[in-house]
Order: structure tokens, then C-alpha cells, then sequence
């Protein structure tokens, strides 16, 4: 049996090559603030590739995904056993796109500190007398650089993201940088209605898209779980404050209580944030 061992490691994910493929595991470490923590959250590798699976399934309408199997029985020898069981995923290569795709459709987080100061996120004029976590009339695109573990992106214009690109794909910088702007709003759209049909708001998210070996974009990474978006509980939402959520936020809302807790989380914590998640799943799907 071959022997696999990751060529990238992630915050939480690892990535294997297995040749004409590459197999995605989700490790139940957590992060925040750009810190891997010291716990792990048990079970959360699972729902998170759960989750991704769903909504590729959901999107695939709109843009191509990465997705080959989730079944362990599908993979190389190596990864049919318990550990990488229902936390693996077989997908297609791609060259990645060096841009974080962000949409925000409600006023939070560091857009809200933004706004606050100028009017403005990411550069992007808002209306005035907007409230912490209203909706904004129309979702925006605010993308990022993608920075190494223990930087933090740096947020750019749709113009710099062109050229971002066109560093990297010569000759594609604007036509890949409009179509995966396009996807983004797109995507985010259909799957913020369909989630409040479920109870759930999606206040924002990020997307990571790559070039097949066609030269076509499709969607990887992950998408839309509680590591990469807000989810906040359509019951009891109320402008003009922060909301509860089903994502990560409460733990960094721990965390920034605590800031002598060195990144260790207690016990009830850990097990808040996997009742989270999971909740959201059920609700979702």
C-alpha cells in the first residue's frame, strides 16, 4: 500500500496528491484570528465537508466545482479507514486563483468598523445611516490576497484583483477576474435565499476558484461552511448590533474575552461550537 503524506497543510485542511487527483481532509483543528488553537474540535472535519459537498451539489447549475468523490472507497487504498472517513474529499487539480473572493450582504465584522470611519468597505460607497448588521441594498464584492499562514489578507479593489491575476495568467487577468466576481455574486444569491428559507442569514462568505486544465474556472477549496461564512439565526435578527451565529464567531467572542487564555479553549466551548455547526448543517440540508 502506498504511503500518502500531505503536500500542503492548511490552517484545517490537508491536501494529498494521489496523482491524477488530490485528496482534501478536513482536521477538526479550528482557528481564529489567524491562530490555529491548541484544541480541536471533534467531528467538526465531518461537518464541514458535509457541508461543502451539499452546496457544490446545489451549485453546480452555476459554476463547475472541484469535486470528484467523497467516498473513502473511491480513494486510494490508503485512505479507506476510520480516520479519513467522512472528512475526505477527492477533487479535480487546479491552478488556484491567487484571490479570496468575499461577498458581504449584511454590514458586519471589519466592513462595519470600515463603514463606521469612511461610509465605505473595501472602497465600495455604502448608503449613509446604516445600522451594525443591516443588509445592504445589493451584496458586494470586496476580494483579497490570499496570505501565507500567520498574515493576514490584504483587501483589494476589483481593479488590483485584475491585475493580481494578470500577474499570474498572463493575458487572463480581467476576463478571469470579471467571471469569478460574477460567480461569486452568483452563488452567493442563490444560496443565501435558500438558507433563509431555512432560518439561517448568510451574512457573508468567501469563495476560491481555480483554472482547470481546459482554462475553465471552477469553484474549490470549501464553500459556504461556518469556517468560511457568518451564519447568523434568521429568528430574533435585529439591526443595530452583532447577532448570535452558528459559525466561528463565538469563538472568537471567547477569545476576545479571554484574552489570557492563550488560544485554549475550555470544554463547553468546544462543545457550543460543534452543536453549532451541526445545527446549521441539519437546518441547511
Amino acid at each position: 500500500m502506498t504511503e500518502y503524506a500531505p503536500v500542503k497543510e492548511g490552517k484545517v485542511r490537508e491536501i494529498y496528491d494521489a496523482g491524477d487527483s488530490l485528496i482534501m481532509v478536513a482536521t477538526d483543528r479550528i482557528s481564529a484570528f489567524d491562530v490555529i488553537l491548541k484544541n480541536l474540535v471533534p467531528g467538526k472535519g465531518e461537518v464541514l465537508t458535509k457541508m461543502s459537498k451539499f452546496w457544490f451539489d446545489f451549485t453546480s447549475d452555476i459554476v463547475p466545482n472541484h469535486v470528484v468523490s467523497t467516498d473513502v472507497n473511491d480513494m486510494p487504498e490508503f485512505f479507506r479507514n476510520k480516520s479519513f472517513e467522512g472528512r475526505s474529499m477527492m477533487c479535480k487539480k487546479l491552478t488556484m486563483l491567487p484571490v479570496e473572493c468575499i461577498v458581504r450582504g449584511y454590514i458586519t465584522g471589519s466592513g462595519w468598523t470600515s463603514y463606521q470611519k469612511t461610509g465605505e468597505v473595501c472602497g465600495i460607497k455604502l448608503p449613509e445611516g446604516l445600522v451594525e448588521s443591516d443588509k445592504l441594498p445589493e451584496p458586494i464584492y470586496t476580494p483579497s490576497t490570499k496570505a501565507e499562514i500567520g498574515d493576514h489578507d490584504e483587501n483589494i479593489s476589483f481593479e488590483k484583483s485584475i491585475e493580481v491575476i494578470e500577474k499570474e495568467f498572463p493575458g487572463h487577468g480581467e476576463e478571469y477576474a470579471t467571471k469569478i466576481r460574477d460567480y461569486t455574486i452568483s452563488l452567493y444569491k442563490k444560496c443565501a435565499e435558500h438558507a433563509l428559507e431555512r432560518g439561517i442569514i448568510i451574512a457573508d462568505t468567501k469563495f476560491e476558484f481555480g483554472i482547470d486544465e481546459k482554462g475553465d474556472v471552477v469553484i474549490g477549496d470549501e464553500m459556504l461552511t461556518p469556517d468560511s461564512s457568518r451564519f447568523w439565526p434568521l429568528e430574533g435578527y435585529e439591526p443595530g448590533k452583532s447577532q448570535p451565529s452558528f459559525d466561528k464567531q463565538f469563538v472568537r467572542d471567547w477569545l476576545k474575552a479571554n484574552p489570557d487564555s492563550d488560544y485554549n479553549l475550555p470544554e463547553e466551548v468546544i462543545q457550543k461550537t460543534i452543536d453549532k455547526y451541526w445545527e446549521a448543517y441539519n437546518l441547511l440540508t
